[in-house]
């Protein structure tokens, strides 16, 4: 697959995003880069890294042939392709947060933003921006953030680390374009943090309130059960999970 290696640049994502807009790409080209002025995360969050210690990296992926009635099953596909990764690098506790976010002993160490290129109202492309912790052992003002590197005490290699991601994601997106999804969607299900546990939540106003999740639907909202044995789904942008 093409590899383009960049010193600095302002997001990986708008890089690629920039790049097929100008160009033939091909499938699963890769952007890293060592450092990032501008990484963007969910929700217009901002993804801070230092230089040369963390993996920062955007993947093209052509969904044109995909059986995808939703779009949430590139973020399901994504997140075993990561916790799998990490699973193999010995990383130990590895839960999916939903949507997206991979956490080791209940701290975040890696973060996803999904942009996805919409034609005739089907998905026929999508970036995948991915942000590992992997070398940096500081996160000033960021107390559920850890790293590769925080957990086990080794250093690891980059390289080593985006080989793994990479041959899980193809692996997981196979599955995806196979249009395994039951399988999928049970597997997401078996990892994620805090599934059928009483939980916090904060809702788009800052109410919290207590629930417990049970599922992630198709379309990607979070079902949860409430007081008085009232279920309600949530998405992304009127929930937050607190932890």
């Amino acid at each position: 697959m093409p590899l383009i290696k960049l010193d600095a640049i302002n997001s990986t994502n708008s890089f690629l995003k920039e790049l097929i807009g100008n160009q033939q790409v091909e499938n699963f080209t890769v952007v890293t880069a060592k450092h990032q002025t501008n990484g963007r995360g969910q929700m217009g969050a901002t993804w801070m890294s230092e230089p040369s210690k963390n993996l920062m990296f955007s993947v093209f992926v052509d969904t044109s042939g995909y059986p995808l009635e939703f779009p949430f099953y590139l973020s399901i596909a994504t997140s075993l392709a990561l916790r799998k990764a990490l699973f193999e690098l010995t990383i130990p506790k590895l839960m999916v947060k939903w949507p997206n976010d991979i956490l080791s002993h209940n701290s975040k160490i890696c973060g996803v933003l999904i942009e996805n290129v919409i034609k005739n109202g089907n998905v026929n492309a999508s970036i995948i921006g991915i942000g590992i912790n992997v070398n940096q052992t500081e996160f000033k003002g960021l107390p559920k953030a850890s790293s590769l590197k925080l957990i086990t005490g080794r250093i690891y290699d980059l390289d080593e680390v985006l080989d793994a991601v990479l041959s899980n994601l193809k692996h997981y997106f196979s599955l995806l374009k196979q249009g395994a999804f039951g399988a999928l969607k049970t597997e997401y299900q078996s990892y994620l943090f805090r599934k059928n546990k009483p939980s916090t939540f904060k809702d788009r106003e800052g109410n919290l309130f207590s629930g417990y999740i049970q599922d992630v639907l198709e379309t990607g909202d979070l079902q949860v059960l409430l007081e008085d044995d009232v279920t309600k789904a949530f998405a992304l942008k009127d929930i937050e999970l607190l932890y």
